[in-house]
């Protein structure tokens, strides 16, 4: 509007220059005056148009201010597993929390509307939420990270090498990618190396678990890797692996759900002999447990309501 007012008296002042000069007995002074009328309406422009840029770069500025702090998400609550990688990819953010017990409570969160979002695994969003799925009505957003997975023993312990043997061998003769397949996480599939079991001189964790007979794999419960079927036996890819190598050691495998934040001490306690429940290779979990190969890549990802 400015502009075009600008314009319109520009226009209004040079008619009236034309018709001064026109109506000028010598004929001399018009084309003096016209030239200074335009020069004056050339700046007299320039200014306008000048303070129209400076205020449209304010509302720009303001705009994205208000976007950014929309992407940052500091008015809303997150709802993150304990001791989790989407915990941890919150606390880098400066993102409001809800801890939970697992990521599948932090789903129920956000379907509930206790928490305005939910940080997950990028797998475990593409099991349960949805159409066709647990949760039709959640979808996922921003990817916070890139990560891979990877199966966790205690200190020292020499099941990490025989599990990379085992899956190894698993992968070699097309075991592995069966089972991806069957739970749909094949695109995130890595290939495994063949590799060769290191058996401990003292303290062998495998002959350990040969002797009483078990393999106890500390869980959570986190489709598509470990849940429970309709008769309520845990299957998953990282279940139905966890038995594949049992039946390589010539033990039983069993499942027991543990705390997340407390894996750690779960192993070393020997509650547990591993972990094997899409655990992300973290420096913390690298510095604390023997771990194998990476398997499956991952992110962790925010979930919200579709609407």
């Amino acid at each position: 509007m400015k502009k075009k007012f600008a314009l319109m008296l520009a226009v209004s002042m040079t008619v009236g220059a034309v018709l001064t000069g026109c109506g000028n007995a010598s004929g001399d002074a018009a084309p003096a005056d016209a030239a200074e009328t335009a020069e004056t309406q050339e700046e007299a422009t320039a200014d306008t148009e000048e303070k129209d840029t400076a205020e449209g770069d304010v509302e720009a500025g303001e705009t994205e201010e208000a976007a950014a702090g929309e992407t940052e998400g500091s008015d809303l609550v997150y709802a993150v597993e304990a001791g989790s990688a989407g915990e941890a990819a919150a606390q880098e953010n400066g993102f409001q929390t809800n801890v939970v017990a697992s990521q599948a409570d932090a789903l129920m969160e956000v379907a509930a509307g206790t928490s305005d979002a939910a940080i997950i695994d990028l797998l475990m969003a593409g099991a349960m939420i949805g159409e066709g799925t647990s949760y039709p009505n959640l979808t996922h957003t921003t990817e916070l990270t890139t990560e891979e997975y990877g199966v966790g023993c205690r200190k020292g312990s020499d099941l990490a090498s025989f599990i990379n043997a085992a899956m190894g061998e698993a992968y070699a003769d097309g075991t592995m990618q069966d089972l991806a397949v069957t739970y749909g996480v094949q695109e995130a599939l890595v290939e495994q190396p063949a590799s060769e079991f290191t058996e401990a001189e003292s303290d062998s964790d495998v002959a350990y678990i040969k002797d009483k007979g078990t393999l106890i794999v500390g869980i959570t419960e986190f489709e598509p890797m470990d849940y429970k079927d309709e008769a309520g036996v845990w299957i998953g890819f990282d279940a139905d692996m966890a038995r594949v190598v049992a039946e390589k050691l010539g033990v039983e495998a069993e499942f027991v759900v543990i705390d997340w934040d407390n894996k750690i001490m779960e192993l070393e306690s020997k509650n547990i002999d591993v972990v094997w429940n899409g655990m992300t290779l973290t420096a913390e979990t690298t510095a604390a447990m023997e771990c194998t190969n990476a398997y499956c890549n991952n992110a962790q990802v925010v979930v919200v309501p579709s609407n």
